[in-house]
């Protein structure tokens, strides 16, 4: 019975070649859709779950309010974490986190760059990182010890055995090789390549400030039946039982789980909204599910199509017994057929497209082949899909009364509403959607992109301080303008497209007691304005060769100005962190952090600064020289004052682009899946289309014979699915100005919502149904009535 049901089949696929070609087709790329979705969904649930003691995992954020507004994030007071594991009995362990800029990591002849984490002794017992070789609980105890990555101990050793070896890291010294970590996976939040004991911290780093400093990523472990509510309630005013500053402000701590680090981590005055990434796992949980229904609804389409072929076949089995239950079995049983042989065309398809989808996503995603819940969710999947795109064909098809069929008499094409009609209105809607989110999302980042940056970003490039560059920077300067590579360099402690500072509790004159503002800052050295193209509009920049002075100088932007209320702020001091600063310039605003927020007020300190050190070289190229010569130049200057670390020059174009990633992220991801969509849904009016045309071949047929020609025949056939397209437009459009509204929200500085993107879209989906039913109808116009009406 099995053999003769595939043999049954095999014959239908074969006999109706271009019908299973589209069904197939259309499953497969919808399939294999939805598996990369539910692939880049999987990973991003996933993120640090596989720690064992991750129900008992917190981090500390801070949340504090100004101005009304009350902001959180999290990193914390460097004291926070002690104070934590003394004052809380429920606290097993506390562990701090500093990100430790990258190093040259050396054995040998072999030297290697990498980042690493300085972190508390006991990371690696409350962080589940696999360890290959050596104690997790002891490998962080030894001052002079470090555990390296499995590749970074393979990119120093090859094949030799690292455990034990001494490695020299940059400017700290040496040290051996405690233990040896696997790899990171790739849904971790962590990301580093070696770990140090805490005790090589470098103190006068923004590290070392006390409780007026909030840098530190601070993570606690509570005991296995502490309770977290009275944790979090013990810890909220700890702060303010330390320090007279967060008293005064009613500074709060609070512990955030581990399972909504990656998801929900997003605030909005002190409270949770739906701005985190766990909006858009849903978003695409929903858009893979839309995919998969509509190319199931092809498939339903192009199967009742069919219908006229198959009635009298399932009135002949009626009539010689066969039972409605056992109809339903056979027609779901061929969908799982062509479902299964479309999911492994889906997992070639997934396989080929993987690299580029990774690219796209930022992401290193995989199907693994060797585990056996993966191949079971992968049947089940092809199941399900079988199931869903069968079901109301086996149905439909099952329901025909055999006198009907044999008789002819069973067609109702022309219903007002079918739910086939019903079914390509919805594939329709979606597809809208998706174009209008499209182009609006593109709007976006075309609008914040063409936003004034307030500084000359061309020719303009920046070189991490590494090695010996600190000690040897007015000899690299000095050549670099001498050779004429440069005409312009100054350091700064961040590149121009960063913050790696700001805080509040500045003091002016006349300052109004209850301003909180936050203001950014930012260190420099003289000439940040003639390198950075920065416009003057009061004073000048920084000279410390005419005026020494300058070393406690302030340049302010205009949104500070408008905070201070200075009439004439040249010479009006600022009190930040116990120096004096005295203004001696005024800027233009220029985009320090996000392209789509309003410009933030911004204090660029002088070089006295004893909480921020200078990191970064700012080089203006010379623009009469290429980048390219100007840059093999600048390698071989870095490389005789700095001989052992490559010269990485990083492009603060380029680099400012990457602001805009996301945004672009999302927008091709929208156009990519809203593309599938409108594929896979044209299949679906292909096949509305042909049902129709094979229901109304005889009106044709007698239309043609009393004179119709084949233009009046295309638009009568044509006219019912600009309806359906026309109807699924005005369902889409207020949806997508809703979800696109909703989304603009998030952005300070965004674009308006125009009419014209409607009609654009609209356009659009009318022109692609036009084009996909045409062949169709002209096939069924220029069809010669004789053959049509032979029966009759």
């Amino acid at each position: 019975m099995i053999s003769n049901f595939f043999r049954i089949v095999c014959r239908n696929m074969i006999r109706n070649k271009s019908f299973s070609i589209i069904n197939i087709t259309g499953l497969a790329i919808g399939m294999s859709a939805t598996i990369l979705i539910l692939l880049w969904i999987q990973n991003e649930v996933s993120y640090d779950q596989f720690h064992e003691k991750r129900n008992r995992i917190y981090e500390v954020w801070n949340r504090v309010s100004v101005e009304g507004n009350t902001s959180c994030w999290n990193t914390v007071s460097d004291p926070v974490g002690p104070a934590l594991e003394k004052d809380l009995p429920e606290v097993e362990r506390v562990v701090r986190v500093n990100h430790n800029n990258s190093q040259l990591l050396s054995h040998g002849e072999t030297r290697i760059m990498r980042s690493g984490n300085i972190v508390d002794t006991g990371f690696l017992q409350l962080f589940s990182f696999p360890m290959l070789e050596g104690n997790p609980t002891t490998a962080l105890n030894d001052v002079h010890g470090v555990v390296v990555t499995q590749s970074t101990a393979k990119s120093l050793f090859n094949q030799e055995d690292a455990l034990g070896k001494i490695i020299k890291i940059g400017e700290l010294g040496n040290f051996t090789i405690t233990g040896i970590l696997k790899d990171l996976p790739n849904n971790t939040r962590f990301d580093f390549d070696f770990l140090l004991p805490r005790s090589n911290l470098k103190n006068g780093e923004g590290h070392d400030l006390g409780w007026n400093d909030n840098s530190t990523p601070t993570f606690v472990l509570l005991k296995p039946n502490a309770s977290y509510a009275a944790a979090s309630l013990k810890a909220r005013d700890l702060k303010q039982h330390y320090s007279d500053d967060a008293k005064t402000l009613k500074w709060q701590l609070f512990l955030y789980p581990l399972d909504r680090w990656r998801l929900y981590s997003s605030f909005t005055n002190g409270v949770e909204d739906n701005g985190g990434r766990g909006t858009f796992v849903k978003l695409f949980g929903i858009i893979a599910a839309f995919i998969l229904v509509i190319a199931c609804i092809n498939f339903m389409n192009l199967s009742t199509a069919r219908s006229e072929k198959r009635a009298k076949e399932v009135g002949i089995r009626k009539v010689i017994g066969a039972q409605k239950s056992s109809l339903i079995g056979h027609f779901i049983g061929e969908s799982i057929c062509l479902a299964f042989l479309a999911g492994i065309i889906a997992l070639f398809i997934v396989q080929l497209c993987l690299p580029a989808y990774n690219q796209l996503t930022d992401k290193q995603l995989f199907i693994d082949f060797t585990n056996a819940y993966a191949i079971l969710a992968f049947i089940g999947f092809i199941l399900f899909t079988g199931l869903l795109a069968g079901s109301y064909p086996a149905f439909y098809l099952s329901s025909f009364q055999p006198i009907k069929v044999l008789k002819g008499t069973f067609r109702s094409a022309n219903a007002v509403l079918t739910p086939r009609k019903l079914l390509v209105v919805v594939q329709f809607t979606f597809s809208t959607i998706l174009i209008i989110c499209t182009i609006i999302v593109k709007q976006q980042i075309d609008y914040a992109r063409s936003r004034n940056a307030g500084y000359n970003k061309e020719h303009l490039v920046y070189q991490f301080m590494t090695g010996d560059i600190p000690k040897n920077y007015a000899l690299i300067k000095n050549e670099l303008l001498a050779s004429g590579v440069a005409s312009s360099v100054t350091k700064t402690n961040s590149p121009l497209t960063e913050r790696w500072s700001n805080g509040w509790g500045q003091n002016w004159e006349g300052k109004d007691p209850n301003d909180k503002t936050s203001f950014d800052r930012y260190l420099s050295d003289e000439g940040l304005g003639t390198t950075a193209g920065l416009q003057f509009v009061q004073g000048r920049d920084f000279d410390l060769q005419k005026y020494p002075t300058d070393s406690t100088g302030l340049i302010i932007n205009e949104s500070a100005l408008k905070i201070m209320q200075f009439k004439d702020p040249i010479g009006k001091t600022v009190d930040d962190l116990d120096i004096r600063w005295h203004i001696v310039g005024v800027i233009k605003d220029f985009i320090l952090t996000s392209p789509y927020e309003p410009t933030r007020p911004i204090l660029i300190c002088g070089a006295k600064s004893s909480f921020m050190s200078f990191r970064v070289m700012q080089i203006k190229l010379n623009k009469d020289i290429a980048i390219a010569e100007n840059l093999r130049k600048a390698e071989t200057i870095f490389k005789k004052y700095n001989p052992e670390y490559a010269f990485d020059p990083r492009m603060v174009d380029q680099e400012y682009a990457r602001k805009f990633e996301n945004e672009k992220r999302q927008s091709i991801l929208a156009g990519l899946f809203g593309g599938l969509t409108i594929f896979i849904s044209c299949l679906g009016l292909f096949g509305l289309a042909t049902y129709m045309a094979e229901n109304r071949i005889k009106e044709i047929g007698v239309r043609k014979v009393l004179g119709a020609s084949v233009l009046s025949i295309t638009g009568l056939l044509s006219k019912d699915f600009v309806k359906l397209v026309t109807i699924s437009f005005f369902v889409a459009a207020p949806v997508a100005w809703w979800s696109m509204d909703q989304w603009l929200q998030s952005y300070s500085y965004r674009v308006g919502i125009q009419w014209w993107v409607f009609v654009v879209a609209g356009l659009l989906s009318v022109t692609i149904a036009l084009l996909t039913v045409s062949y169709q109808s002209v096939k069924a116009a220029i069809a010669d009535p004789v053959k049509s009406l032979r029966a009759e």
